[in-house]
Formats: C-alpha cells, sequence, structure tokens
C-alpha cells in the first residue's frame, strides 16, 4: 500500500499526517523544531487555547456570574469559541465530501456539534469539537515521538564532506562526492559516506546505525559506514559508495518504506472502520426516527435527538483509527533504537507466530573473521601461497579475504579469466596455469586426486590445484559469535520450537559447532540451491512459519522464500540486506531474541488498545441510547479512550527489551 493512500484509509489521522511526511523527509536541522521552540508549534496549539478560554468563561457566566445581558449574547458567544476549532474540521468534510467519502471522522463530530448547537446544547457542542481537536494534537504529539524515535538516524547524516581534489581539501555536499574520491573526517565529525579506511585507526561511535554504545575501533583497509562519529584523530577515507547507496540512506529509506507496509490487525481495523461508520450513522438517524412510530404522541423530538447526536460522538473509530497505527509504529521505532530494522509493521505481527529459525553459519554465527592457521603444500610455499592469492584477490568471500590479508607481504601473481563455481570455490588463469581454489568438491568436480586425509580435517580448509594437479591447502579458523550460545537458548524460551543451521562448510564443523551451542539440527556441505531445497521441506510442514537468518549473496534466495528473511546488516551483502524483511544492524544473533519481544509486546498493546476502545464504546452507546450517557460520556468514550490509547501505544517506545 502506498504512502499516499493513508487519507483514504484513515480519515482521522489525515490532520496529523501532512506534519508528519514532512518531518520523515526534514534533514536533521530542522527536526529540532518538533521540540517546541519553533513558532508554528505555538500556531498550532492557538485555537484549542482560544476555544477552551472562551469555552469557561461561558460556562462560568452561565453557572456562577449568571448576568442577564450575558443571556443575549450567549449563542453567539458559544459559536465564536466553536469556530477555532470547529472550521478547519469543517473543511476537512468539505474536503471528504468532494470526493465522496460522506461518512468520516469529520462528517460524524460536525453533524454531532452543530446538532448540539440546534438544540441549545451550545457549551456541550463546543466541548464535543474541543476533546476532539485536543485529541487530535495528542495523536500528532505521539506519532511526532515516535517519527522521532526512528528519524533520530537523520540527526547523524553530515551534511558535508571534505573531499580531496587538486591537492586540497574542498567542503561539498556528501551527493556530489565519486567513488574512489578521498574524503577527511576530523575527531567529532560524522562519516558522511561509506569507504574505506587509509588511515592506521581510529575509534567510532556507532550508536546511531547499530543501538549499541560501545565505540568500535578500526583500522585501515576495513569499512566505515555512513553516520558513524569518529572520536579519535583526523582520518582519511577512500569513498566505496556514492551517497544514495551508503547504509545510512539505505536505512534511512528502509526505515521511512516501514509505514507503508500494515499489519493484518491494522489493515482490517481500517476497512471496519470504513463499514462501521455508515453503519453507527444510520444508527443514529434510526434512533430518532423510530421512537415516533413507538412512543407516538408521547414521542419528544428534542430528548431523541440528543440522545442520537450522543450516540454518534460515542461511536466515532477515532482510538481504533489512531492507536493501532500507532503502536505498530511505535514498535518499528523501538526495533530501529535497538538496532533492528523492520521494513513493514506486517512483519512485526508476522515474527510474533515464529516458530522455527533457520541459520546461516560462516558470517551469521561466527564472526565472518577468518585467519589463517597453517599452509600446507607439496610445491614451494611462497609460489603456492601466490598462486592462490592471486586467484582469492578477485573473491569478496570473508575466507578469500583472509588469506589476501595473510600474504599481502608478498608478491602475488596476476590472475585471469576468474570464474566462480557456485558453492565449491574459484578457478582462474595465473601464469599461463589453470588455478583451482576452493573446497574438495570443486577437485571432485575436476576428477583430481588428492590426499585422502583432507577430508578428516575438521576445520575450514581451502584445497587448491594448479594445472589438475593437487598442490596443498590452506587452514582457515573462523570464531563464534559471544552471544550466540545465550541466543539459542533464549530463542528456545521465547517460543522457538526449532532452531536449524545451514552451511556450505563441512558438515563435521557443522555438526561440531551446532552441538556445542544447543543448535537443534544441522545440515553441511550445502550448495545454495541445497539451503533453498532444504528450506522448502522445512515448509512443507504448514505449522512452520519460518525465519531465515543469513549474511551473504548466496543466502539471498533463501530470504526470499522464507516467511521472514533476516539479514546481519553490519557485515551482510547489499543483495541480502535488500531481500531480507528484517535487517540487524549489530550483526548479533541475540538481537533476533530482542525482535521477536518487541513484536509481541506490539500485539499486547494493540489487542489491549482494540479491547478497551471497543469496551467503553460498547457500554456508552447502550447507555447513550437509553438516555443515561450525556455528552460529557461520549466526549470520555471517543476522546478519552483515544487518549489511553495513544499513551499505551507511546508505552512501546519507553520499554527496555
Amino acid at each position: 500500500m502506498s504512502h499516499s493512500h493513508d487519507k483514504e484509509d484513515s480519515c482521522c489521522t489525515s490532520k496529523a499526517h501532512n506534519h508528519e511526511h514532512k518531518h520523515s523527509h526534514d534533514d536533521g536541522d530542522e527536526h529540532d523544531h518538533d521540540h517546541g521552540g519553533d513558532p508554528s508549534a505555538f500556531k498550532t496549539y492557538l485555537p484549542a487555547v482560544v476555544t477552551l478560554a472562551m469555552l469557561l468563561i461561558g460556562i462560568a457566566f452561565d453557572n456562577i456570574f449568571k448576568i442577564k445581558a450575558f443571556d443575549v449574547i450567549r449563542p453567539y458567544w458559544y459559536v465564536v469559541a466553536y469556530l477555532p476549532v470547529g472550521v478547519p474540521v469543517l473543511k476537512e468534510v468539505w474536503e471528504t465530501f468532494k470526493n465522496k467519502d460522506f461518512f468520516t471522522e469529520f462528517s460524524l463530530m460536525s453533524i454531532a456539534t452543530i446538532g448540539a448547537f440546534a438544540i441549545g446544547e451550545y457549551p456541550e457542542g463546543v466541548t464535543v469539537m474541543l476533546f476532539y481537536t485536543i485529541g487530535e494534537l495528542f495523536q500528532m504529539a505521539a506519532v511526532n515521538r515516535a517519527k522521532r524515535n526512528i528519524s533520530a538516524l537523520l540527526d547523524v547524516r553530515a551534511d558535508i564532506a571534505n573531499v580531496l581534489r587538486n591537492g586540497k581539501y574542498e567542503s561539498v555536499a556528501p551527493d556530489q562526492v565519486k567513488v574512489g574520491e578521498t574524503i577527511q573526517i576530523k575527531a567529532g565529525e560524522k562519516n558522511p559516506l561509506d569507504g574505506e579506511m587509509l588511515s592506521e585507526k581510529s575509534s567510532f561511535n556507532t550508536a546511531a546505525l547499530t543501538g549499541e554504545s560501545k565505540p568500535k575501533t578500526i583500522k585501515k583497509g576495513e569499512n566505515v559506514l555512513a553516520g558513524m562519529l569518529n572520536e579519535e584523530q583526523v582520518i582519511e577515507i577512500k569513498v566505496t559508495k556514492v551517497f544514495a547507496d551508503s547504509s545510512l540512506s539505505r536505512i534511512l529509506e528502509m526505515v521511512q518504506n516501514a509505514t507503508t507496509r500494515k499489519a493484518k490487525t491494522e489493515l482490517f481495523i481500517r476497512k471496519f472502520a470504513k463499514i462501521y461508520t455508515p453503519i453507527v450513522f444510520f444508527l443514529a438517524l434510526a434512533l430518532v426516527t423510530i421512537p415516533i412510530l413507538i412512543l407516538g404522541s408521547e414521542y419528544h423530538f428534542q430528548t431523541w435527538l440528543y440522545r442520537s447526536l450522543v450516540f454518534l460522538v460515542i461511536s466515532c473509530p477515532c482510538a481504533l483509527v489512531i492507536s493501532i497505527p500507532l503502536g505498530y509504529f511505535g514498535g518499528i521505532g523501538a526495533a530501529s533504537a535497538n538496532g533492528i530494522l523492520f521494513k513493514g509493521s506486517n512483519f512485526l505481527d508476522l515474527i510474533t507466530k515464529l516458530n522455527t529459525v533457520v541459520m546461516d553459519k560462516t558470517g551469521t554465527l561466527t564472526k565472518g573473521v577468518f585467519k589463517v592457521q597453517k599452509v600446507e603444500s607439496n610445491i614451494d610455499e611462497n609460489e603456492f601461497l601466490s598462486f592462490l592469492t592471486a586467484v582469492e584477490a578477485k573473491s569478496t568471500h570473508p575466507i578469500a579475504k583472509a588469506i589476501v590479508d595473510y600474504t599481502k607481504e608478498k608478491q602475488a601473481y596476476h590472475a585471469e579469466n576468474i570464474k566462480e563455481i557456485a558453492g565449491k570455490g574459484l578457478m582462474g588463469s595465473v601464469n599461463g596455469k589453470e588455478v583451482l581454489a576452493g573446497n574438495v568438491k570443486l577437485l571432485e568436480q575436476f576428477n583430481i586426486v588428492f590426499d585422502a586425509e583432507i577430508n578428516k580435517i575438521e576445520e575450514s580448509i581451502v584445497v587448491v590445484a594448479i594445472d589438475k594437479k593437487y598442490a596443498g591447502y590452506v587452514l582457515i579458523a573462523d570464531e563464534i559469535k559471544e552471544d550466540l550460545a545465550d541466543a539459542v537458548k533464549q530463542l528456545h524460551e521465547n517460543g522457538i520450537k526449532q532452531v536449524v543451521m545451514l552451511s556450505g562448510d563441512k558438515t563435521t564443523i557443522v555438526k561440531k559447532v551446532a552441538t556445542s551451542l544447543g543448535i537443534d539440527s544441522s545440515f553441511g556441505d550445502l550448495l545454495p540451491q541445497d539451503k533453498v531445497a532444504r528450506l522448502e521441506e522445512i515448509k512443507k510442514d504448514k505449522t512452520r512459519v519460518v525465519a531465515f537468518v543469513g549474511d551473504g549473496i548466496n543466502d539471498t534466495p533463501v530470504l526470499a522464500i522464507s516467511d521472514i528473511g533476516i539479514a546481519m546488516g553490519a557485515m551482510g551483502s547489499d543483495a541480502a540486506i535488500e531481500t531480507a524483511d528484517v535487517v540487524i544492524q549489530t550483526d548479533q544473533p541475540s538481537k533476533i531474541v530482542t525482535a521477536i519481544k518487541i513484536g509481541k509486546a506490539t500485539k499486547k498493546v494493540v489487542i489491549q488498545n482494540i479491547l478497551l476502545a471497543f469496551a467503553v464504546k460498547a457500554l456508552v452507546l447502550i447507555l447513550g441510547a437509553g438516555g443515561l450517557a450525556t455528552m460529557w460520556e461520549a466526549v470520555f468514550a471517543d476522546v478519552g479512550v483515544a487518549l489511553l490509547a495513544i499513551l499505551n501505544a507511546v508505552r512501546i517506545q519507553k520499554m527496555k527489551f
């Protein structure tokens, strides 16, 4: 559903919508205006203040001072008091009528208050519209607060980039910097673009991107993301992505688009409101007309009209239509504050039903920071490493990076015609010789004879063949993430019945890791298509709601077919992040548990709001129809319940997960 449909879906929220939409695209400088220092903020509240002052003065003259002269101007006084809050609503009625939408929140309020004036209930007519406006202001404030929680990311977007051109640094807008250019970032400045560290090292505050306050040390050659705050010395960075493709821009886009993908509960309530509103309008009409047939001469039009107007005020679906989207919005905000990005409230809803979590191993469960532990070769070791590095230098895989890092002091040969063989490794031409580098399956594919003892090695290895002859292997070690064992335990405690690990790594390694972590089942030696087949097998059980957690390009197909795709954002590939439904910015598996808890808390608040709104409205509707509830009870049933629901929804953002 596109963002432009909001007004059509929910008349109740359209007043705040324009402010909300503007805010979501503002720069960080304008963000401060929401705190109340802006003159326009006072202007927003002025109509309600004027109406409240005039209403209180009118009630004082009616009930305390009782001056006869006031009786003459009394109707006019209340009409003038009504106008500041009433005119904007009447304008909305006119706009919705032009769009052939006759049964809206605005039309219900207008009919009820004008009807109250018609029967001489001036203070009550003004009060209903005033409290409706106050409810809208509370709603707007709550929406803006939720928006600020999410759009805090805008505050970390740097306005300028100091780029090296013609031997000197010049300040330009980040979107004018090209890939390959060098930028300088001083201590205390935000990094405007994604890039590679050219300086030796520096410490960065990554809280805006990951929600983690612990500083991160980044060394030469490592990636620095836009939005990170440089905490130490002046550094230089080589830009690797244009501004529009930077991690921060991508996060902002995901967050801003999240509200357009609605949860089923939210969509149902909006559809329900559009059916419910005309029904209560005709019921209110029936409440005026049907008693004529039953009571005959005892029928008193003014009494039944008043009851009908009370019925209209009570029946407004504002509490539902405002608080439920706000509840989901609060959940998305709470998640982003914890370094978790939901791409829509539908996924916030779906994650509460999750019962199976399937995970990739390398880079998801492990740190993906490989180190060469051992080199075994049949030829000169330096020559062996030169051949291997020439091929691996063309790959972005963490294992390839580890090999390149290990041999960076040595002279590498030049590789040509590099070809990736999915799930097996690489082949290419180096110094006129054909080089294969990958797992055992690669050598088996080309019928290359190798030492059978290699199959018994449990650690990750890269085997190499040169001109169809086995040349040796490199032993690689990866490290399990610190929070993983606890994350698996907590997943089981939070309703996950089965945790599964799928990996292209050797089955012996995969089984060993799974057993040590308490993972229920595991499968190794899988090609990308094998992972897809395994997940499809798991999904055949229709009782399962399956999440797949991955980080690499090869995980993209599995992320796409899972019920919820979860990508590790800090190390994850662009393709994985684009395909996923949820992005974990900290790369911590424990954040999956946090995401589930936030989803459950959000759903709980939404259900509470639905029950509260229906229960109070049903009770007061019955009392109103029976003449036992006045406009004052009606105001509470409508605006009061809406305010309580809004406050309950805002509560999500204050919760600790």
